[in-house]
């Protein structure tokens, strides 16, 4: 298997007629989007050389080598940034997983039976949630927290989740 990609970035538009880049970052850090190694393409045959410039909006500002004035940024726009994944530390702390080294993973329930695999991870406010699509395509979301998901073993490519009960479940019992 070939070295795995991560996107950790998205040109998002020029900024100024320099040929100066606003760029969304997907790390933790934004300021961390250049501190890992070199960006590139999907197919990693174009490299992106960056500087990062200041931030605007939320967004990093960027030079891109070879990148001199507002067309060329322009041109840019849409363009995924991607990173070698084994240029990222290990995660420091028990329990903390890079979302790409989830996506993917078997899900298994507390007896073992598969329930589907980790397709994405969605934040919406309260803390991420593990999609999970069955081999129907069939998707549920869950909490990403150690009640429901107890155990992730990437070795092995698969994690356990523990199904909370429902609310018709609870009113069943009494």
């Amino acid at each position: 298997m070939g070295k795995r990609k991560l996107v950790i970035g998205v040109v998002t538009g020029a900024h100024g007629v320099r040929g100066l880049v606003r760029v969304k970052s997907f790390t933790a850090d934004p300021a961390d989007l250049t501190a890992y190694g070199p960006l590139t393409d999907a197919s990693g045959s174009k490299t992106f050389d960056l500087t990062v410039k200041g931030d605007v909006k939320g967004q990093i500002l960027a030079a891109i080598a070879g990148c001199a004035d507002r067309n060329a940024a322009e041109a840019l726009r849409g363009t995924e940034l991607y990173l070698d994944r084994d240029l990222l530390p290990e995660t420091e702390e028990e329990g903390e997983f890079y979302h790409a080294d989830l996506i993917g993973l078997d899900a298994v329930g507390p007896e073992g039976q598969a329930m589907g695999t980790v397709r994405a991870i969605y934040d919406f406010g309260s803390g991420d949630m593990l999609e999970i699509v069955d081999g129907e395509g069939r998707a549920e979301l869950y909490a990403f927290t150690s009640d429901v998901v107890p155990d992730v073993d990437l070795e092995a490519g698969r994690l356990t989740i523990v199904p909370p009960a429902s609310v018709e479940d609870e009113e069943g019992d009494a």
